[in-house]
């Protein structure tokens, strides 16, 4: 017959021998006292309470100490792993019902972790890809400030294991975070993103033949953009805010209605970008501050785009600040691809200043203009023809003494001036009214749609201030979009590639229901 417990005569002797063990232990508090050797040496004691010791059970046991009876006890006693067969306790909570493991992993797996620099005198260093990894879950949850984000990292140490950070060293402070902003040069950051559209350029997850630039203005945390405080010269742009001195002085246009325009003032900066209009994913981008305008930075950015990744660009889309000669010359010509931008109206009167009467031009008061020669333009090379008023420059000094149509130029600049292009424009090669060019055109909202996506992981709500600063923090929300769109692909989700915040939870149940 199978006994629960084996050694029973063992059992039984051992208790027969130590039934009064406890007993003693507790009423001498001097058998406690560990000392050296096996019998017990009586402990001077000034007292006058009466001799325990006379007691039977005191003179057949207090002479053992510890020494002797603790081998006595464990080598009668089974120990309690020989009945784990007969008292296997089930666990408290069974594994489906666990929650699962986030998987951060497939989102960095294109990061290797590499270890810190050698370590010199201070703090001991961090290695920059795992703070750049705290950021990417900063940004995904939704994190403001760098506080929460180390505490977060104190309060669940899973996800501070899950990043790649050692677990039994302390997590990196609010000073190092800020001082990673601030002191990393910005060239690594774009190293990761670059080294991320490559590799999603060549899993065809984007083609880069339709792409799309815009800018976004990005508002720096002074007080000066604070409308509820009282602020001298709040928008002069000679006066630099001291919250943020490399911040300058932006407009920001709205249309709270149709076709009606509303400017705004900000000090911040403004975030430039090159993106992927059929998968609405940015390829390019970098940030300078506010009144640094999109015009100069559009052909650069289009230069190193196709330079970068060697793409064969066929269509180029913008909105109406693009609408530059140096731009689409560069578009049309250089690139040769078509641009979808549409005419900026500026400089261009609605009511003409002059009409056409055979090989004539007359002004406003239907008097012959005087033609006084062409000239060119040294950097555009466009060649123009000059017209001036025939009253000042003509014949027809004699026969007036006023301008008859009243110009207001005629005293204070002798007259009107009319220049009448002779190089044919760029602008003919573009059929602006077609239904192929609206088409296309339409799909340029594709850049609004990533901006809100990158306002979305707090590319707006900078912790730290500063142009360097805010430049990785920009860069660091566009690589936050890259991972989650190569993330997707490879785990075979390719309708979520856009889906920046909700992915890693939908990924997250998806699993929780394969296991269940």
């Amino acid at each position: 017959m199978f006994s629960l417990f084996p050694n029973q005569e063992k059992t039984f002797l051992i208790q027969k021998l130590t039934n009064h063990l406890p007993t003693s232990l507790g009423d001498s508090g001097d058998f406690c006292i560990l000392q050296r050797g096996l019998v017990r040496k009586r402990p001077f004691r000034e007292t006058h309470a009466p001799v325990r010791e006379s007691a039977p059970i005191f003179q057949k046991d207090l002479f053992l100490t510890t020494s002797l009876w603790y081998p006595f006890r464990y080598g009668f006693y089974t120990p309690f792993t020989k009945m784990e067969d007969t008292m296997k306790q089930q666990d408290l909570l069974p594994l489906p019902v666990l929650p699962q493991p986030i998987p951060y992993d497939l989102l960095f797996e294109p990061f290797s972790n590499s270890s810190p620099s050698q370590k010199g005198r201070g703090r001991p260093p961090f290695a920059p890809v795992l703070l750049l990894k705290a950021f990417i879950y900063k940004a995904l949850r939704g994190i403001n400030t760098l506080t929460d984000l180390a505490f977060e990292f104190h309060n669940n140490p899973s996800v501070y294991q899950t990043l790649g950070f050692n677990l039994y060293k302390a997590p990196p402070s609010i000073e190092r975070f800020s001082q990673f902003l601030r002191g990393t040069p910005n060239h690594f950051f774009q190293n990761i993103r670059i080294q991320l559209v490559q590799t999603l350029l060549l899993e065809k997850v984007i083609t880069g033949k339709h792409l799309v630039m815009d800018s976004c203005p990005i508002l720096a945390n002074v007080r000066e953009n604070n409308l509820k405080t009282a602020v001298a010269n709040r928008f002069d742009k000679t006066r630099i805010p001291k919250g943020d001195p490399d911040a300058r002085l932006g407009i920001q246009i709205h249309f709270p209605q149709p076709f009606k325009k509303e400017i705004r003032y900000f000090w911040g900066y403004r975030n430039h970008i090159v993106a992927d209009a059929p998968e609405e994913i940015p390829v390019w981008e970098v940030t300078h501050p506010a009144d640094v305008s999109e015009i100069p930075q559009a052909i650069p950015m289009l230069r190193d785009t196709k330079e970068t990744f060697s793409l064969i660009i066929e269509i180029v889309g913008g909105d109406a600040v693009y609408d530059s000669e140096d731009i689409l010359c560069f578009i049309i010509k250089d690139l040769k691809a078509r641009a979808v931008i549409p005419r900026n109206p500026r400089g261009e009167s609605t009511t003409p200043s002059y009409t056409l009467k055979g090989d004539n031009v007359h002004c406003q008061a239907d008097l012959p203009m005087y033609r006084k020669g062409k000239t060119t333009h040294t950097r555009t090379g466009i060649t123009y023809l000059q017209y001036c008023c025939p009253i000042h420059f003509g014949k027809e000094r004699q026969r007036y003494l006023i301008c008859p149509a009243t110009h207001p130029k005629f005293l204070s600049q002798k007259g009107c001036h009319v220049t009448i292009r002779l190089t044919p424009s760029i602008r003919e090669q573009i059929g602006y009214g077609t239904d192929a060019f609206k088409e296309l055109h339409n799909k340029r909202t594709a850049v609004e749609r990533i901006f809100s996506r990158l306002l979305s992981v707090a590319m707006q709500n900078s912790p730290v201030i500063g142009k360097l600063a805010l430049q990785n923090y920009c860069t660091i929300a566009h690589i936050t979009i890259l991972l989650v769109a190569l993330a997707a692909k490879r785990s075979g989700h390719d309708d979520k590639i856009r889906f920046v915040k909700s992915f890693i939870p939908t990924l997250s149940r998806e699993a929780s229901k394969i296991i269940l």
